[in-house]
């Protein structure tokens, strides 16, 4: 679908290295976007930039190595965007990170690391790219990517559930801040994603509850009512809509993006 009032403008998308992001980039790229691939890793951040430039056929992707917990980095990489790229006018807050461990046998560096950068990353890029938002007028969208987890706590995941749901009402407090300025702040809540990272977690969860990987997926599959695990770009493409005219009414909402696997 073509949506002309994306093109030309200028999206960040944080953890645009792999999964979804990339799939995100690809996606905003496709309606004309200027795409800014931000990653923990250099070398991915530039993978993406140049798969986005050699698809459309120019240099509307720059790639940026970004820390989103780290607030002097995140302010210097959005200030350079501003400078050289123009104002964000969209904002996917997609960088994420999970580890897996009973809640009786976690340690607080595990805790700790899932909140940081899941919940602490999230405030961090919004507050930096809002404030420019606001001192420059423009009505801009903040997509944070939340989670299936997000919404019901699962085994193993407590950290990982913890800073999911964190996102959610961070995105509806911010969206009640923000209105005023014509800004709104959404949420997607993806379910099983075929990503390196659920690939990890599938073999984690395999190994605590002393099972294995293919009936881990197979019990994926049976609940699921759409029949499928998740492809990065089925999330990318309900990103899309949030950052489209056509959810310009709609600013706190949780999108459940799931294949039906959580309904609330």
């Amino acid at each position: 679908m073509d949506i002309p009032q994306l093109r030309d403008k200028v999206v960040l998308i944080t953890g645009a290295g792999r999964g979804i992001g990339r799939a995100t980039a690809l996606a905003f790229a496709r309606q004309g976007c200027k795409v800014m691939a931000t990653s923990f890793s250099a070398e991915n951040a530039r993978a993406t930039a140049e798969e986005v430039n050699g698809l459309v056929g120019d240099d509307r992707a720059q790639p940026f190595r970004l820390d989103v917990t780290d607030r002097e980095e995140a302010e210097k990489v959005v200030q350079t965007i501003d400078e050289e790229c123009g104002a964000v006018d969209i904002l996917v807050n997609n960088a994420g990170v999970s580890t897996m461990n009973t809640v009786l046998e976690m340690t607080d560096q595990e805790w700790e690391y899932n909140l940081e950068v899941n919940a602490k990353g999230v405030f961090i890029m919004s507050q930096v790219v809002g404030r420019l938002m606001v001192k420059e007028g423009i009505k801009g969208k903040i997509i944070n990517v939340s989670s299936q987890a997000g919404r019901q706590g699962f085994p193993f995941f407590a950290h990982y559930s913890a800073s999911k749901f964190a996102v959610i009402g961070f995105t509806q407090a911010m969206a009640l801040e923000v209105a005023k300025h014509g800004i709104t702040v959404n949420a997607v809540c993806p379910g099983l994603v075929k990503t390196s990272m659920q690939e990890r977690e599938i073999k984690w969860e395999a190994s605590l509850r002393g099972t294995s990987v293919e009936d881990v997926k197979k019990e994926y599959l049976e609940g699921i009512p759409l029949g499928r695990l998740q492809e990065p770009e089925d999330v990318a493409d309900a990103i899309l809509l949030l950052a489209s005219p056509l959810a310009d009414y709609i600013t706190g909402e949780s999108l459940e993006a799931n294949g039906g696997s959580c309904m609330v």
